[in-house]
Protein backbone atom coordinates (compact mmCIF):
# COMPACT_ATOMS: atom_id res chain seq x y z
CA UNK A 1 0.00 0.00 0.00
CA UNK A 2 1.35 3.22 -1.33
CA UNK A 3 2.26 5.79 1.99
CA UNK A 4 0.10 8.80 1.41
CA UNK A 5 1.57 12.17 1.95
CA UNK A 6 -0.13 14.84 3.11
CA UNK A 7 0.36 18.36 1.53
CA UNK A 8 1.35 21.68 3.54
CA UNK A 9 -1.59 23.13 2.63
CA UNK A 10 -4.04 20.40 4.60
CA UNK A 11 -1.14 20.24 7.68
CA UNK A 12 -1.56 24.26 8.05
CA UNK A 13 -5.46 23.11 7.95
CA UNK A 14 -5.45 20.69 10.96
CA UNK A 15 -3.21 22.76 12.89
CA UNK A 16 -5.41 26.35 12.70
CA UNK A 17 -8.67 23.66 13.38
CA UNK A 18 -6.95 22.52 16.78
CA UNK A 19 -5.61 25.47 17.69
CA UNK A 20 -9.32 27.20 17.14
CA UNK A 21 -11.38 24.19 18.23
CA UNK A 22 -8.89 23.91 21.34
CA UNK A 23 -9.96 28.43 22.29
CA UNK A 24 -13.47 27.47 21.40
CA UNK A 25 -13.57 24.44 23.87
CA UNK A 26 -11.45 26.25 27.08
CA UNK A 27 -14.28 29.57 25.81
CA UNK A 28 -17.11 27.69 27.11
CA UNK A 29 -15.29 25.41 30.11
CA UNK A 30 -12.92 27.92 31.63
CA UNK A 31 -16.22 30.56 32.68
CA UNK A 32 -17.62 27.30 34.59
CA UNK A 33 -14.07 26.08 36.01
CA UNK A 34 -14.52 29.85 37.43
CA UNK A 35 -17.51 29.79 38.77
CA UNK A 36 -17.09 26.23 40.61
CA UNK A 37 -13.25 27.57 42.20
CA UNK A 38 -14.94 31.05 43.19
CA UNK A 39 -18.06 28.68 44.87
CA UNK A 40 -15.42 27.69 47.42
CA UNK A 41 -13.56 30.52 47.94
CA UNK A 42 -13.32 33.10 50.40
CA UNK A 43 -15.47 37.04 50.19
CA UNK A 44 -11.78 38.42 50.68
CA UNK A 45 -10.12 36.43 47.55
CA UNK A 46 -12.77 37.20 45.26
CA UNK A 47 -12.61 41.04 45.90
CA UNK A 48 -8.26 40.82 45.47
CA UNK A 49 -8.67 38.28 42.52
CA UNK A 50 -10.39 39.20 39.14
CA UNK A 51 -10.25 35.85 37.99
CA UNK A 52 -8.63 32.35 39.73
CA UNK A 53 -9.30 28.93 38.92
CA UNK A 54 -8.22 27.27 42.04
CA UNK A 55 -8.75 28.89 44.99
CA UNK A 56 -6.21 29.98 47.21
CA UNK A 57 -8.66 29.97 50.58
CA UNK A 58 -10.89 26.75 50.57
CA UNK A 59 -14.08 27.36 52.55
CA UNK A 60 -17.42 25.75 51.88
CA UNK A 61 -19.26 28.87 53.88
CA UNK A 62 -21.28 29.49 50.41
CA UNK A 63 -23.04 26.32 50.65
CA UNK A 64 -23.69 25.81 54.01
CA UNK A 65 -25.68 29.41 54.12
CA UNK A 66 -27.41 27.70 51.03
CA UNK A 67 -28.37 24.04 53.22
CA UNK A 68 -28.82 25.53 56.16
CA UNK A 69 -31.96 24.65 56.41
CA UNK A 70 -34.20 21.71 54.85
CA UNK A 71 -36.11 23.90 52.15
CA UNK A 72 -33.50 23.41 49.75
CA UNK A 73 -33.63 19.88 49.75
CA UNK A 74 -37.36 19.43 49.34
CA UNK A 75 -37.12 22.87 46.23
CA UNK A 76 -34.67 20.07 45.02
CA UNK A 77 -37.47 17.01 45.23
CA UNK A 78 -40.26 19.12 43.82
CA UNK A 79 -37.89 20.28 41.04
CA UNK A 80 -36.81 16.59 40.18
CA UNK A 81 -40.72 15.89 40.30
CA UNK A 82 -41.59 18.69 37.53
CA UNK A 83 -38.75 17.75 35.49
CA UNK A 84 -39.30 14.16 35.12
CA UNK A 85 -43.17 14.12 35.08
CA UNK A 86 -43.40 17.35 33.36
CA UNK A 87 -40.83 15.79 30.57
CA UNK A 88 -42.61 12.62 30.41
CA UNK A 89 -45.96 14.90 29.72
CA UNK A 90 -44.25 16.74 27.15
CA UNK A 91 -43.53 13.72 25.32
CA UNK A 92 -46.37 11.89 25.31
CA UNK A 93 -48.61 14.74 23.53
CA UNK A 94 -45.74 15.49 21.46
CA UNK A 95 -45.37 12.19 20.45
CA UNK A 96 -48.68 11.13 20.26
CA UNK A 97 -49.90 14.39 18.14
CA UNK A 98 -46.88 14.42 15.80
CA UNK A 99 -47.19 10.56 14.92
CA UNK A 100 -50.92 11.70 14.02
CA UNK A 101 -49.85 14.52 12.07
CA UNK A 102 -47.68 12.69 10.26
CA UNK A 103 -50.29 10.32 8.31
CA UNK A 104 -50.79 12.34 5.02
CA UNK A 105 -54.12 10.67 5.09
CA UNK A 106 -55.16 11.93 8.23
CA UNK A 107 -58.58 14.19 7.84
CA UNK A 108 -58.16 18.03 8.68
CA UNK A 109 -54.21 17.43 8.66
CA UNK A 110 -53.37 20.79 6.98
CA UNK A 111 -55.87 22.81 9.05
CA UNK A 112 -54.34 21.49 12.36
CA UNK A 113 -50.76 22.39 11.21
CA UNK A 114 -51.20 25.49 10.15
CA UNK A 115 -52.60 26.41 13.38
CA UNK A 116 -49.38 24.63 14.78
CA UNK A 117 -47.67 27.18 12.75
CA UNK A 118 -50.09 30.12 13.57
CA UNK A 119 -48.71 29.24 17.40
CA UNK A 120 -45.67 29.51 16.99
CA UNK A 121 -46.17 32.88 15.10
CA UNK A 122 -48.52 34.24 17.65
CA UNK A 123 -49.15 34.07 21.53
CA UNK A 124 -52.14 35.42 23.93
CA UNK A 125 -49.50 36.53 26.26
CA UNK A 126 -48.24 36.46 29.87
CA UNK A 127 -52.10 37.75 31.29
CA UNK A 128 -54.47 35.57 28.95
CA UNK A 129 -52.10 32.72 29.89
CA UNK A 130 -52.22 33.32 33.82
CA UNK A 131 -56.42 33.62 33.43
CA UNK A 132 -56.54 30.07 31.57
CA UNK A 133 -54.49 28.55 34.26
CA UNK A 134 -56.78 30.17 37.41
CA UNK A 135 -59.60 29.24 35.19
CA UNK A 136 -58.31 25.76 35.15
CA UNK A 137 -57.75 25.71 39.04
CA UNK A 138 -54.31 25.16 38.63
CA UNK A 139 -52.85 27.96 40.30
CA UNK A 140 -50.54 26.85 43.47
CA UNK A 141 -50.43 23.69 41.87
CA UNK A 142 -47.55 21.98 40.41
CA UNK A 143 -49.47 20.60 37.31
CA UNK A 144 -49.17 24.80 36.22
CA UNK A 145 -45.76 24.22 35.47
CA UNK A 146 -46.35 21.27 33.29
CA UNK A 147 -49.41 21.28 30.86
CA UNK A 148 -49.59 24.87 29.81
CA UNK A 149 -46.06 24.19 28.01
CA UNK A 150 -47.30 20.23 27.55
CA UNK A 151 -46.12 20.76 23.74
CA UNK A 152 -43.86 22.80 21.40
CA UNK A 153 -44.83 23.60 18.49
CA UNK A 154 -41.17 23.48 16.84
CA UNK A 155 -40.65 20.04 18.79
CA UNK A 156 -43.97 19.10 17.43
CA UNK A 157 -42.50 19.61 13.83
CA UNK A 158 -39.15 18.71 13.96
CA UNK A 159 -40.68 15.13 15.51
CA UNK A 160 -43.80 14.83 13.48
CA UNK A 161 -40.72 15.38 10.38
CA UNK A 162 -38.93 12.63 11.58
CA UNK A 163 -41.96 10.44 11.64
CA UNK A 164 -42.55 10.53 7.86
CA UNK A 165 -39.19 9.76 7.26
CA UNK A 166 -39.98 6.33 8.41
CA UNK A 167 -39.43 4.30 5.37
CA UNK A 168 -43.25 3.09 5.12
CA UNK A 169 -41.91 -0.58 4.38
CA UNK A 170 -41.36 -0.96 7.85
CA UNK A 171 -44.87 -0.42 9.31
CA UNK A 172 -46.48 -1.98 6.44
CA UNK A 173 -44.33 -5.25 7.28
CA UNK A 174 -45.78 -4.74 11.11
CA UNK A 175 -49.61 -4.09 9.69
CA UNK A 176 -48.70 -7.83 7.71
CA UNK A 177 -47.89 -9.16 11.55
CA UNK A 178 -51.09 -7.84 13.04
CA UNK A 179 -50.12 -4.59 14.69
CA UNK A 180 -52.47 -2.50 15.80
CA UNK A 181 -51.80 1.75 15.19
CA UNK A 182 -50.71 2.19 18.84
CA UNK A 183 -48.63 -1.19 18.38
CA UNK A 184 -46.60 0.43 15.34
CA UNK A 185 -45.74 3.45 17.41
CA UNK A 186 -45.05 1.68 20.23
CA UNK A 187 -42.76 -1.49 18.85
CA UNK A 188 -41.77 0.07 15.33
CA UNK A 189 -41.82 3.74 15.49
CA UNK A 190 -40.53 4.51 18.79
CA UNK A 191 -37.65 2.27 19.17
CA UNK A 192 -36.74 3.65 15.57
CA UNK A 193 -37.04 7.68 16.72
CA UNK A 194 -34.63 7.03 19.88
CA UNK A 195 -32.22 9.53 18.82
CA UNK A 196 -34.50 12.74 17.89
CA UNK A 197 -36.48 11.49 21.41
CA UNK A 198 -33.66 11.37 23.29
CA UNK A 199 -32.84 15.35 21.89
CA UNK A 200 -35.96 16.12 22.61
CA UNK A 201 -36.23 14.62 26.01
CA UNK A 202 -32.77 16.69 27.04
CA UNK A 203 -34.65 20.18 25.58
CA UNK A 204 -37.47 19.30 27.37
CA UNK A 205 -35.96 18.23 30.86
CA UNK A 206 -33.81 21.42 30.81
CA UNK A 207 -36.59 23.70 30.14
CA UNK A 208 -38.89 22.27 33.59
CA UNK A 209 -35.22 22.36 35.33
CA UNK A 210 -34.22 26.22 34.47
CA UNK A 211 -37.91 27.64 34.52
CA UNK A 212 -38.28 29.69 37.93
CA UNK A 213 -40.48 32.54 36.27
CA UNK A 214 -43.75 30.28 35.88
CA UNK A 215 -43.45 29.04 39.36
CA UNK A 216 -43.33 33.16 40.52
CA UNK A 217 -46.52 33.29 38.50
CA UNK A 218 -48.54 30.55 39.42
CA UNK A 219 -47.41 28.59 43.02
CA UNK A 220 -47.54 31.29 46.22
CA UNK A 221 -46.87 28.20 48.35
CA UNK A 222 -43.56 28.33 49.76
CA UNK A 223 -43.35 24.80 50.15
CA UNK A 224 -44.28 24.09 46.41
CA UNK A 225 -41.31 26.57 44.73
CA UNK A 226 -38.74 24.41 42.36
CA UNK A 227 -35.04 24.83 43.14
CA UNK A 228 -34.36 27.82 41.06
CA UNK A 229 -37.29 29.60 42.62
CA UNK A 230 -35.82 28.70 45.91
CA UNK A 231 -32.35 29.82 45.09
CA UNK A 232 -33.33 33.40 43.96
CA UNK A 233 -35.03 33.67 47.42
CA UNK A 234 -31.55 32.62 48.57
CA UNK A 235 -29.80 35.66 46.48
CA UNK A 236 -31.95 38.04 47.66
CA UNK A 237 -31.96 37.40 51.64
CA UNK A 238 -27.92 37.24 51.43
CA UNK A 239 -28.26 40.83 49.77
CA UNK A 240 -30.83 41.54 52.37
CA UNK A 241 -28.87 40.37 55.38
CA UNK A 242 -25.48 42.54 54.40
CA UNK A 243 -28.05 45.31 54.09
CA UNK A 244 -29.04 44.79 57.14
CA UNK A 245 -25.58 44.79 59.14
CA UNK A 246 -24.52 48.00 56.82
CA UNK A 247 -27.20 49.98 58.50
CA UNK A 248 -26.24 48.70 61.92
CA UNK A 249 -23.00 49.49 61.52
CA UNK A 250 -21.75 52.41 59.42
CA UNK A 251 -18.11 51.18 59.00
CA UNK A 252 -19.72 47.84 58.15
CA UNK A 253 -17.85 47.06 54.67
CA UNK A 254 -20.47 44.60 52.88
CA UNK A 255 -18.95 41.46 51.51
CA UNK A 256 -19.17 40.53 48.24
CA UNK A 257 -21.99 37.84 47.30
CA UNK A 258 -20.67 36.30 44.85
CA UNK A 259 -19.33 33.32 46.36
CA UNK A 260 -22.99 32.95 46.71
CA UNK A 261 -24.31 33.25 43.44
CA UNK A 262 -21.40 30.74 42.23
CA UNK A 263 -22.94 28.23 44.62
CA UNK A 264 -26.33 29.10 43.30
CA UNK A 265 -25.31 28.41 39.54
CA UNK A 266 -22.96 25.31 40.46
CA UNK A 267 -26.22 23.63 42.36
CA UNK A 268 -28.72 24.81 39.90
CA UNK A 269 -26.43 23.18 37.14
CA UNK A 270 -24.80 20.21 38.06
CA UNK A 271 -27.83 18.15 38.75
CA UNK A 272 -29.01 18.70 34.68
CA UNK A 273 -25.30 18.05 33.73
CA UNK A 274 -25.49 14.54 35.36
CA UNK A 275 -28.29 13.39 32.57
CA UNK A 276 -26.68 14.55 29.51
CA UNK A 277 -23.62 11.78 29.36
CA UNK A 278 -26.77 8.95 29.03
CA UNK A 279 -28.54 10.81 26.46
CA UNK A 280 -25.69 11.97 24.08
CA UNK A 281 -25.16 8.60 22.46
CA UNK A 282 -28.21 8.93 20.97
CA UNK A 283 -27.83 12.23 19.39
CA UNK A 284 -25.80 10.49 16.16
CA UNK A 285 -26.92 7.52 16.37
CA UNK A 286 -28.35 6.50 12.94
CA UNK A 287 -30.89 3.76 13.95
CA UNK A 288 -32.57 3.63 10.49
CA UNK A 289 -29.02 2.33 8.54
CA UNK A 290 -29.96 -0.93 7.18
CA UNK A 291 -33.38 -1.16 8.71
CA UNK A 292 -34.82 -1.84 5.40
CA UNK A 293 -33.23 -4.53 2.85
CA UNK A 294 -34.09 -4.04 -0.91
Amino acid sequence: MAKQYRTAAGVTFDVANYIVLTLVGLAAVLPFVYVIAGSFASDAELTQRSVFFIPKTFTVAAYEFIFSTGTIVKSIGVSIYVTVIGTLVNLFFTVTMAYSLAKRGLYGRNLVLNLVIFSMLFGGGMIPTYLVVKEMHLLDSLWALMLPGAISAFNLIIVKNFFQEIPKEIEEAGRIDGCSELGLLWRIVLPLSMPVLATFTLFYAVGHWNDFFAALLYINDPEKWPLQVMLRQIVLLSQAAAGDLNSMDPNFVKPPDQSIKMAVIVVGTIPILCVYPFLQKHFAKGVLLGSVKG
